[in-house]
């Protein structure tokens, strides 16, 4: 089976830091572009930053440049999302996926994980 499975949420306060894990199983990560999406309630999922199959580029969402670290170890399947400085605003359930190219949309990704809550409060 084809799973990604997101782990690292929690609540922080503005301003700190978390690092979220995506770890593949059935399938070769290392294969594939990944991805961090999120989605905040009443809201459309939004592209937060994606990783090549080498991890050699990155592509990020403006509103993370400067924060966010999306990076990779395929030797252990295994995509990551560092954040820091984070905002309320970055509260959000944040998913993870494996796709064809290190790009901003959602449906050109064909394998997703079922999201875990990042919450930042004031």
């Amino acid at each position: 089976q084809v799973q990604l499975v997101e782990s690292g949420g929690g609540l922080v306060k503005a301003g700190g830091s978390l690092r979220l894990s995506c770890a593949a199983s059935g399938f070769t990560f290392s294969t594939y572009a990944g991805g961090w999406f999120r989605q905040a309630p009443g809201k459309e999922r939004e592209f937060v930053a994606a990783i090549n199959w080498s991890g050699d580029t990155t592509n990020y969402a403006d509103s993370v440049k400067g924060r966010f670290t999306i990076s990779r170890d395929n030797a252990r399947n295994t995509v990551y999302l560092q954040m820091n400085s984070l905002k309320p605003e970055d509260t959000a359930v944040y998913y993870c996926a494996a796709g064809g190219g290190p790009r901003p949309y959602a449906d050109e990704y064909g394998s997703w994980g079922q999201g875990t809550q990042v919450t930042v409060s004031s």
